[in-house]
């Protein structure tokens, strides 16, 4: 007699599918450390910021006596001081007039430049370009001394307008260069049915291709901001007026002034004062500057 097996399949009865093997964590340790290395720096950069605020609301006698400590109350007549007896004010409206003149002289300058250099092809174009890259690499201060006299030639010596002039020959170099590289990354097939549907080459330029730059132009007037509310030298050599000083120079001279006097809570509030607009500048466009650095490995 024969036996025969027959195999029994279960309705509704699936085989259980291998378990997928566990991702195996690489680079571990290096995101650890990395990680690490930036909490670092964040606070390296933030406690130098924080303990400047803090300070500008303290009393003289606190901050030499308990410097990491709170303050006991909001001591707002150091911002008064500052604003008010060490002419902050007029420190603060010159660099607004200084800065913005010659933030917007330099972008609108600048993007017609760049535009030009990588929009259309003629002779010399190449030539120009490097021209601007060579002023990037050219040191300020070998141009001082001549820069003191074709600006005193001019009759633009210690003028709101004569430095307007400075910042934006300074900040021109790279604006174009990094514009420049900007604009050859948008589509030319727009700017062609512009010209198609009748546009001038100014209209198109100022209607639709300076617009579609505009994160390209915010990352680079954020830059421009901050170098040129920072700069110290130029003013120094071409503004020797008092009454035409930007911040930096009050700055400094409130330094030298109140260190006489020991009013050093409002030499901190005069610092802060100075410190906050580059601060909310950057964190109300931090992430136009992040768009418009990365514009051009995206498209």
């Amino acid at each position: 007699m024969t036996t025969t097996e027959t195999d029994v399949t279960v309705t509704g009865a699936e085989p259980a599918a291998p378990k997928p093997p566990r991702p195996r964590r690489e680079g571990g340790v290096l995101n650890v450390f990395s990680h690490g290395i930036l909490v670092i720096w964040a606070v390296m950069v933030v406690t130098p910021l924080l303990w400047a605020v803090m300070t500008s609301f303290k009393d003289d006698r606190s901050i030499f006596t308990s410097p990491w400590a709170l303050p006991d109350r909001l001591h707002f007549e150091n911002w008064a001081r500052a604003w008010t007896d060490a002419n902050m004010s007029d420190y603060f409206l010159n660099t607004v007039l200084v800065v913005g003149g010659s933030l917007i002289g330099t972008l609108v300058l600048g993007s017609m430049a760049a535009y030009v250099l990588a929009r259309f092809d003629f002779p010399g174009n190449r030539f120009i370009y490097y021209l601007f890259i060579g002023g990037m690499s050219f040191p300020i201060m070998l141009a001082l001394v001549p820069l003191f006299y074709v600006v005193n030639n001019l009759g633009l010596l210690n003028t709101i307008h004569g430095l307007i002039l400075v910042y934006i020959a300074y900040s021109l170099p790279f604006t174009v260069f990094f514009l420049t590289a900007f604009f050859r990354t948008l589509p030319t097939s727009v700017a062609e049915a512009a010209f198609v549907d009748g546009a001038s080459h100014t209209r198109t330029f100022f209607q639709i291709m300076l617009p579609m730059a505009k994160p390209g132009l915010i990352s680079v007037g954020i830059f421009n901001f901050l170098g040129q509310w920072n700069q110290y030298m130029l003013p120094t050599v071409l503004n020797t007026d008092p009454d035409k000083h930007v911040l930096t120079q009050g700055l400094v001279q409130l330094a030298v002034s109140q260190g006489y006097k020991g009013d050093w809570s409002g030499l901190f509030a005069g610092l802060v004062m100075a410190m906050l607009p580059v601060l909310a500048a950057y964190i109300v466009f931090q992430r136009q500057v992040v768009a418009g650095l990365t514009a051009g490995a995206l498209k």
